[in-house]
């Protein structure tokens, strides 16, 4: 079980990145230029929140199937730096992600102008891009 879901959670990676990126520039490119808010760039950014968040329950899956644990106490977890960043650090800072990609879905929907629908998108989701793109495990990602 271990396998087929980490082998889900790190190819559904590659799509959540990926809808996260055009959402983000989408918003930033449509913020900057003075275009107005359509509804394929609702669905754009539901999409990603949608990928998100299915992403998230699979990393949570996967978290508790893990043994990353074992016989380790968390002061030896939290030394260890291989482990610390797989157990604690990536999945703590893809929470922050998605509370951002959700906050910044919530709030834009609220918005009554185009272009304060985009900029909050724009902002919201460009700190997710950070975040991920802090914590993703590059390393076996290539």
């Amino acid at each position: 079980m271990y396998s087929t879901v980490k082998m889900l959670h790190s190819y559904w990676a590659y799509l959540v990145f990926l809808m996260l990126v055009v959402a983000t520039f989408n918003a930033l490119f449509k913020t900057f230029t003075n275009k107005e808010y359509e509804a394929r760039d609702f669905r754009i950014s539901l999409f990603t929140l949608i990928v998100s968040h299915i992403q998230f329950l699979i990393g949570i899956i996967l978290w508790f199937v893990a043994d990353y644990f074992g016989e380790m106490s968390m002061g030896e977890i939290m030394k260890n730096s291989a482990i610390r960043n797989v157990a604690v650090e990536h999945p703590v800072a893809m929470l922050l992600a998605i509370a951002f990609i959700t906050i910044g879905y919530s709030k834009h929907k609220k918005k009554l102008t185009s272009a304060k629908k985009l900029k909050t998108i724009a902002i919201f989701y460009s700190i997710a891009l950070i975040l991920v793109l802090a914590k993703i495990p590059w390393s076996t990602w290539f």
